[in-house]
């Protein structure tokens, strides 16, 4: 179920019968045809575990179901959105940075220190953000909001990025993250806040950048 970008800041979704949408709670901006709106107590597709893991990350609003026949138009706080399709592949994303995505696709949570180990957990601690990350894998389109637009590095082997773990706002792929001290980062570029961190990249995939580091 892809999106049509309108503009920067607003996506529309076909809505078809017999196919359900999530969408954060008050993403619908309008919508035309017969569309319902239901909150999702269950977290999505993603289970008990889901609703945990986004508990956990401070995120107290359910997912809305979005089912009918007709277009709804998303879009939350004035934030830029990107759109991200996906082909079998797995999307790591904050929940609080989800606008909308095609119910086809398989939701889940991951502790982060499972797949940065020790120095996950740290990342998300540093980021301000949860402990847990939403997982989204299958076929289908994830529309995510971010600060100042989206800009999409490509990883590849021997070619490792490294992000401010605030500028961090989704990754997909075959991708390890791992935050490391880099100690001076912040004070040569005037910033001066101690927050002396960079979250590596590697392997295989994608990192989406926003261009501020201002938290949703």
């Amino acid at each position: 179920m892809p999106f049509r970008e309108i503009n920067s800041k607003m996506v529309e979704a076909t809505v078809v019968p017999g196919r359900k949408m999530f969408s954060q709670r008050g993403a619908m901006l309008a919508y035309r045809g017969e569309v319902s709106f239901t909150p999702n107590i269950q977290g999505g597709q993603g289970g008990v575990m889901s609703m945990i893991g986004r508990r956990v990350a401070n995120e107290a609003a359910p997912l809305m179901t979005v089912e009918g026949n007709g277009t709804v138009m998303f879009g939350h706080g004035g934030h830029h959105i990107q759109v991200i399709n996906l082909s079998g592949d797995t999307l790591y994303v904050e929940a609080d940075r989800l606008l909308a995505f095609d119910g086809a696709l398989q939701q889940g949570t991951m502790f982060m220190g499972s797949q940065g180990g020790v120095m996950g957990m740290v990342r998300g601690q540093v980021s301000g953000q949860g402990l847990f990350t939403t997982t989204l894998k299958g076929h289908g389109a994830v529309a995510v909001m971010a600060h100042g637009g989206v800009i999409e590095l490509p990883i590849a082997p021997g070619r490792e990025v490294h992000v401010d773990p605030q500028a961090y706002v989704a990754h997909h792929g075959d991708v390890r993250n791992k935050l490391s001290t880099a100690l001076g980062w912040r004070e040569m570029v005037g910033r001066g806040s101690g927050e002396g961190f960079q979250l590596e990249l590697s392997g295989s995939g994608a990192v989406y950048v926003q261009a501020s580091e201002e938290k949703l």
